[in-house]
């Protein structure tokens, strides 16, 4: 009975290469969460270690699934950091252009020197640099510049099969290595943590302003609501008490039990209780001239809300902050509503006299529903807040993407392309910065675009070690270690090397833009997973962005050079 159970169960899971997929990923994170001392592996490259052990079971994983995956993790990464990402092109983008560059220079010299020394021949040099420098598109180049050599077919036979073989036996480390040199390397040498720098690049980006996370508030709010006894300010209308304390409004009274409307010519008089919602420094006055705070009275909560809005009245635009408040239509409109912050490209700006409104800027007010409804319409267009994600947007951006990914251009019989992964995230970065612009379209929940993040590299990584995992153990068994840990050298060196160039001549001080740089200068997608866990917060995607496009050119074209000099 047992034996039939065992061998059911075994059988099954040869069949069903959905189960080892998710198992990977549960132990794997379960491996990757355990720390020693200050190391950690984390869960992507724990999917790809336990991937790798599953792989015995000999499963088949459809190639279209790795394809998915990867496009919905990019294109994610890509649509989070698109407004940020061209924010900061510039000048000071020449860095990441040097390093993704020096890296494939180190690559290439490190493939070429370790193949002469162990007398590697140009099939398994090939595949020695596809998967120790983790660019898989080398093993397309390097086979096509094979053909170029006048060759025997059972030579060229031979010599592509090798690339295989190089490529199985190193890209597994080729991907766990470029790990632990961003995750762990790199902030040792640099002596300083990764989401320390993190956290301070992004405070430099809010321009010292604080981003709260979901469910947090600030102690101190700056509009707050509270409850008098009228004693001082008697027989005055409801505007003529707004105007004298500039930055209130009376949103309710009551008269004995009696619910009054807070009507601009409605008369105060003595004994009323009014709810006064404003901002604080204007209820400090307000506690001065109109008499006694009450703690509580029935009938007079009344429900406040929060609302964005996307700027697009033209009247506005161009104008100050000082400008708009003053004007003869916002003086009538806004009783009862109340700035709280506005945002440019995801960023917030600082609210002070001299700030000038844009199109497509955010405007967070506060006020009542019905105070609300009156304003919105005035600004622009109100920005719905959905758990939904608008597929019709983002399905339209994985396409756009997926298309760019099979434009190949060829110079000197050279192909070069951006592959599905680098146009996912030119068309992420692209989708992500109009969203900025028009924020009525392409909503995806914050939680939405984490869980693409996770799933689709853990599961990326995971489908490798169980697609490739077993052709590289029993390779190693035929050929010894030797070209394994030739892999570790062309994996480690080039990298620790652009550690030390990064930071002593590159300029390199934050330890989570430098990590995010290496990764995409070495095609390193599950280290930048992990970094951008390490992270905390997106600060490292901008550098990767940069570099990872430069790295699919650079590395790509390292096929045919490692073909002609080995």
């Amino acid at each position: 009975m047992f034996q039939w159970l065992s061998n059911w169960i075994l059988d099954g899971l040869k069949h069903s290469p959905e189960i080892l997929l998710f198992l990977s990923l549960s132990l794997g994170y379960l491996i990757g969460g355990i720390r020693i001392g200050k190391f950690q592996l984390g869960g992507v490259a724990g999917s790809l270690l336990v991937a790798v052990a599953l792989s015995v079971f000999g499963v088949t994983v459809d190639a279209g699934v790795k394809a998915v995956l990867f496009a919905l993790f990019i294109y994610a990464v890509g649509f989070e950091s698109g407004p940020q990402f061209f924010r900061s092109l510039g000048v000071k983008t020449l860095r990441e252009i040097f390093l993704a560059l020096f890296i494939a220079v180190a690559g290439f010299v490190t493939v070429v020197v370790l193949a002469k020394l162990f007398n590697l021949d140009k099939g398994l040099a090939a595949g020695l640099a596809a998967g120790g420098l983790t660019q898989s598109a080398i093993m397309g180049t390097a086979s096509d510049a094979l053909t170029q050599l006048g060759l025997s077919p059972e030579e060229l036979s031979r010599l592509q099969s090798n690339v295989t073989i190089g490529y199985a036996v190193t890209y597994i480390f080729g991907s766990l290595g470029a790990i632990i040199v961003c995750v762990n390397i790199l902030p040792k040498i640099m002596g300083r943590e990764i989401n320390d720098d993190a956290i301070k690049a992004e405070a430099e980006q809010l321009h010292g302003s604080l981003l709260l996370g979901s469910g947090q508030n600030f102690a101190l709010s700056d509009v707050t609501g509270r409850l008098f006894r009228i004693t001082n300010k008697v027989n005055q209308t409801v505007e003529s008490l707004e105007k004298v304390i500039n930055g209130i409004s009376i949103e309710r009274i009551k008269r004995g039990n009696r619910i009054i409307e807070a009507a601009p010519e409605t008369l105060l008089k003595a004994k009323d209780i009014i709810l006064v919602v404003g901002h604080r420094d204007a209820m400090i006055a307000a506690a001065d001239l109109l008499g006694e705070e009450v703690n509580s009275a029935q009938g007079m909560d009344v429900v406040m809300n929060t609302q964005d809005v996307e700027m697009r009245n033209t009247r506005y635009v161009g104008q100050n902050l000082t400008q708009v408040l003053s004007s003869d239509e916002v003086m009538k409109l806004k009783h009862g509503i109340y700035l709280i912050a506005v945002h440019r490209d995801g960023q917030p700006l600082p609210l002070n006299n001299d700030m000038v409104f844009k199109l497509g800027d955010v405007i967070t007010i506060y006020g009542t529903d019905g105070d609300l409804r009156r304003v919105v319409d005035r600004i622009g267009a109100p920005i719905t807040k959905s758990e939904k994600t608008d597929w019709i947007f983002h399905g339209l951006g994985l396409v756009v993407g997926l298309i760019i990914g099979l434009i190949v251009i060829r110079v000197s019989d050279i192909p070069i392309t951006l592959g599905a992964g680098g146009g996912a995230l030119l068309s992420g970065l692209l989708f992500g910065w109009y969203r900025s612009l028009h924020q009525t379209v392409g909503n995806i929940p914050t939680g939405a675009v984490q869980l693409l993040k996770d799933f689709g590299l853990a599961g990326f990584v995971a489908v490798v070690g169980l697609s490739s995992g077993l052709q590289a153990i029993n390779t190693i068994k035929d050929q010894g270690l030797s070209l394994f840990l030739i892999g570790v050298v062309v994996t480690l060196l080039p990298m620790l090397l652009g550690i030390y160039f990064g930071k002593y001549v590159l300029g390199y001080k934050n330890s989570a833009v430098f990590s995010g740089a290496l990764a995409g200068s070495r095609s390193a997608n599950p280290a930048f997973g992990e970094v951008l866990n390490k992270a905390g917060n997106s600060t490292p995607t901008n550098s990767f962005a940069i570099t990872y496009a430069l790295a699919n050119v650079f590395l790509t074209l390292l096929g045919p050079l490692v073909v002609a000099f080995v």
